[in-house]
């Protein structure tokens, strides 16, 4: 062991600024490896060649890996072969230093622990590195290079670097999965209303959908004025408000009502979102509180809703133009300070790809879609993205929405879990009245009138794990406001 460790220093030694590592780590668990072929599957998902330090290191542990993954032997004397005309092995003695390392093997059992040290010491010099590169880039002062730009890029490259390794998880036994199955039934079992997911605050529509479940990608589509927005607004806040922290059936801290909400706003202001809310939550027509026209108790009600929101927790990115990754990047970040159960982005054709499919619009979003799912699954969170629909709704004679319609919508379609579409009859018979001088046309449109005033359809035209459908939900247009729809017989009056 001593002659290994002493083989190792004179290179430490060349480096003005040693980096950390671990050689001895690195020595002692490629002989437990070489020693013991089966010791490689425990470390695999750990680390790979280039998290060893040391050169000579990372192609032993390479061709080991190589071989192990054919299910030929790797051994000092099978590895022997590879590595005789290898210059960085003759510095250390050749192929005898391979039997030395086998001799200094540690038990099967403290395998993983040495690896989790080897890959932590891998990252820290990562770290370093990352560090010497901002600080070049930053003295270089470059014309095509923002200061603002510098700091997204570094941004991006943290937070990548902090989550290496978190969504490989592998395959899970059969028991395993049933056990998170018959969890997520018992979850839904003890809650009174019955969802195995999060509750969208509108009973009927929790009904049809068993709330919002984690790793969906809903997606919210209708055609401009249908209330998209509004109803994403609604749900966000209804889920924001509802929240209420506790500890999980796993053990951990998290949301056991509700939820914190993440919502990327790319069409409108962060400013302009919050009027929405509080239009909603204070009963304030949002054009009086724009214009600031509103009465003292309405504005005493507008005030208390405000503080009321305050404790909310809604955040708001109203960024413009986002690329995708910086949507995942932005998402894993708000996940970490502050926790997030629900993200909402309105709307997806407004944000871009990575760049390189920009002239194929249907490949962009495609791009886009399966990044969104990709979050979703990550985060383990329900990811709803508003989407615009295509005009050829607008020239048929049932006004009533398709999954064609989706605009590029074959991968819309695809990756999404679940796909709703806003439909109002109200607005589109609003633009049918006739003349004051057509009675008769007159009296029928408004009873039509009537019939469809103050309501709205969310149309389920997909759903993966449960039926599709139709689920009538109340609007008021004062307040952008959905809300449940009360039957007949909630009102006490008889339905023939």
């Amino acid at each position: 062991m001593n002659e290994v460790r002493a083989l190792r220093e004179p290179q430490a030694e060349k480096s003005p600024e040693v980096l950390p590592h671990n050689i001895e780590a690195e020595q002692q668990l490629l002989g437990a490896i070489l020693t013991n072929n089966d010791i490689f599957d425990r470390i695999a998902s750990v680390i790979r060649a280039e998290h060893f330090f040391d050169p000579v290191h990372q192609r032993i542990f390479e061709i080991a890996a190589a071989r192990i993954q054919k299910n030929a032997l790797a051994s000092p004397v099978t590895l022997k072969a590879f590595l005789e005309e290898d210059a960085g092995l003759k510095e250390l003695g050749g192929p005898a230093y391979l039997v030395r390392l086998a001799g200094a093997a540690i038990s099967a059992f403290a395998a993983r622990d040495y690896a989790q040290m080897i890959y932590d010491l891998a990252v820290r010099r990562e770290l370093i590195g990352l560090g010497r590169d901002i600080a070049a880039k930053a003295a270089r002062i470059d014309v095509a290079s923002e200061p603002k730009e510098q700091i997204v890029e570094a941004e991006q490259k943290l937070y990548r670097l902090g989550e290496q390794g978190q969504a490989e998880r592998g395959f899970q036994s059969f028991l395993k999965a049933v056990t998170d199955a018959v969890n997520v039934a018992n979850a839904a079992y003890q809650r009174d209303g019955g969802l195995a997911g999060i509750s969208t605050g509108l009973a009927d529509l929790d009904k049809k959908l068993g709330g919002l479940h984690p790793s969906d990608l809903l997606i919210l589509a209708g055609r401009p004025s249908m209330g998209k927005t509004s109803l994403a607004t609604n749900i966000a806040f209804n889920i924001a408000k509802a929240y209420r922290r506790g500890r999980l059936p796993d053990g951990a801290e998290g949301a056991i009502e509700g939820g914190v909400v993440g919502f990327f706003s790319l069409e409108m202001s962060a400013e302009q979102l919050a009027a929405r809310i509080l239009s909603e939550a204070a009963e304030v027509p949002s054009e009086q509180i724009r214009r600031g026209d509103m009465t003292e108790a309405e504005f005493r009600r507008f005030v208390e809703a405000a503080k009321a929101l305050e404790a909310c927790p809604l955040y708001i990115d109203d960024t413009p133009a986002l690329p995708i990754s910086q949507v995942a990047a932005r998402a894993r970040r708000l996940k970490r300070t502050h926790g997030l159960d629900v993200l909402m982005v309105d709307y997806l054709q407004l944000l871009k790809g990575s760049g390189g499919s920009r002239d194929n619009r249907v490949q962009e979003v495609s791009e886009i879609t399966q990044g969104l799912k990709a979050i979703a699954k990550e985060l383990n969170i329900p990811v709803v993205a508003l989407s615009q629909l295509s005009r050829s709704v607008e020239s048929r004679d049932d006004k009533r929405p398709q999954l064609s319609d989706l605009r590029e919508s074959g991968s819309i379609e695809q990756d999404a879990d679940v796909v709703m579409f806003v439909f109002r009859e109200e607005y589109y018979r609003e633009r049918e009245k006739p003349g004051d001088h057509e009675m008769e046309k007159m009296a029928q449109w408004q009873a039509i009138m009537e019939q469809v005033h103050g309501k709205a359809e969310v149309i389920i035209g997909k759903q993966r794990h449960g039926p599709i459908g139709s689920v009538e939900l109340s609007f008021e247009g004062r307040f952008t406001r959905f809300g449940n729809l009360v039957r007949p017989w909630q009102q006490g009056i008889e339905s023939y």
